[in-house]
């Protein structure tokens, strides 16, 4: 039950920029003790946001028909529950973060600030899924420092391509509420703006995030199967953009959607066939 409110299989969003995070700073295998103890620090960072996001909007879950099945509203979680659950996530979250280096112990505090405090932003601006997209851009850097005790630009630049990559999505799911989220307050990109500027804006910061991910692999040099992974990326990026349109939202149902991080998954496999060849 617990796995299922933290939604396990949304973690696969950011996981695999953190391996590739990982491994880059290492220029390959970093070792068992940093490869366990990033994977802790993850499942503690992964908890924490997620159980804050569901705490934080408990209520308007509860009245949307779309979400009124998830946990609290059905009453199969508890408030209290969920609050402890933050306090575990977060000690969790600080133990694995003093096991890797003093960099990463010192900035673990500021990361689960931040994917508490990201929750509250659509109460307060269109922008919240830049917000929501830089939460889980975390991940990548975090783990180089976790690596490397060091923050160098390098992994910031392949957060930003998680940032926009996460974002823009959000863009997307964020139209299938638009009525519901102008009824009760909620801001968003479609709801200011309309659904087909909002999937306007999530093309072009997919275009963003390609464009980080090549000019990564051009500053570090990276081979041709790092390459022939972001082009299938890019291409699944083209067909799942294509998908929706402002007069048919139908597909964002579709299990596509639902597991559309294979793309982090296919630029992550390519870019260990790099490392390894």
């Amino acid at each position: 039950m617990y796995l299922g409110f933290v939604r396990i299989h949304e973690a696969l969003f950011a996981l695999p920029f953190a391996y590739m995070g990982m491994l880059l700073a290492a220029g390959g295998w970093p070792g068992w003790h940093d490869f366990i103890w990033i994977n802790v620090a993850m499942a503690g960072a992964r908890t924490l946001g997620m159980a804050a996001n569901r705490f934080v909007h408990r209520k308007e879950d509860a009245v949307n028909p779309r979400t009124a099945n998830r946990h609290l509203p059905l009453g199969l979680i508890r408030p209290f529950e969920v609050i402890l659950m933050m306090a575990v996530a977060t000690a969790v979250l600080f133990l694995a973060a003093a096991q890797l280096n003093p960099l990463a112990l010192i900035l673990a505090p500021v990361a689960a600030i931040y994917v508490v405090l990201y929750s509250y932003a659509k109460y307060f601006t269109w922008g919240c899924h830049f917000v929501l997209g830089w939460a889980l851009a975390i991940a990548p850097t975090a783990a180089w420092i976790g690596v490397t005790g060091r923050l160098d630009p390098q992994p910031m630049l392949l957060s930003l391509a998680v940032a926009a990559w996460a974002g823009g999505f959000d863009v997307i799911y964020g139209c299938a509420d638009v009525e519901f989220d102008r009824g009760y307050g909620v801001k968003s990109i479609a709801g200011r703006f309309g659904v087909g500027a909002a999937l306007i804006t999530a093309k072009i910061m997919h275009t963003a995030s390609a464009a980080s991910l090549l000019a990564l692999g051009l500053w570090m040099d990276l081979g041709i199967f790092y390459f022939i992974g972001l082009a299938l990326a890019v291409a699944l990026l083209i067909y799942e953009n294509s998908l929706v349109t402002p007069t048919n939202l139908s597909k964002l149902t579709s299990p596509f959607f639902r597991y559309n991080s294979v793309i982090s998954l296919v630029v992550l496999a390519f870019t260990v066939l790099d490392i390894v060849y």
